[in-house]
């Protein structure tokens, strides 16, 4: 709804769905950062910390590429994708008024951030950074909170668009 001369009116979902993707994403990264930080400090030379057993290990560990150390020698290629998928959620954001929608976009945000600020600031340069991992389970490559917010993110938007669950409402 516009009226003439004044700005747009924005609907109250659309607003609680902005409030609760910049929570959402403020958390995650802040999170991601404090124990990134804290496995630098606690972990880095340390033998893996078993909580349950061999089932859960806190084990430092950097990432130069992808998931799954995939693409090492593509730090910057893959700084700039990390760049434009911010770009278009930032984009994108300002039309989404479902909160289930909110949520799934502040969890990629969120991650997405979180290891592109490891990219952007950790050695072995500017923009070549690796991520710092530290969360270990059996049979799986060592993780960290920014990975489990994108994975968690693509679960809750692939559940979302297999209900046919729209970010937004279209206007009639």
């Amino acid at each position: 709804m516009q009226t003439e001369g004044r700005a747009p009116i924005r609907s109250s979902g659309a607003n609680r769905a902005r409030r609760l993707f910049i929570a959402i994403t403020v958390v995650i990264f802040a999170l991601d950062l404090i124990s990134k930080n804290w496995a630098l400090s606690y972990l880095q030379y340390r033998e893996p910390v078993k909580l349950i057993g061999d089932f859960l290990q806190l084990t430092f560990a950097t990432n130069p590429g992808a998931a799954f150390n995939l693409i090492a020698d593509a730090t910057l290629i893959l700084s700039s994708l990390k760049l434009c998928v911010a770009a278009f959620i930032l984009y994108f954001i300002g039309r989404v008024t479902n909160g289930s929608w909110a949520i799934a976009l502040g969890l990629l945000l969120g991650g997405v951030l979180g290891n592109l600020m490891d990219r952007a600031f950790r050695p072995p340069g500017p923009w070549r950074g690796e991520v710092i991992d530290w969360i270990e389970l059996p049979n799986w490559p060592v993780f960290n909170i920014a990975d489990s917010a994108i994975v968690t993110s693509a679960i809750l938007m692939s559940l979302l668009a297999i209900r046919n669950i729209e970010p937004y409402k279209k206007v009639i």
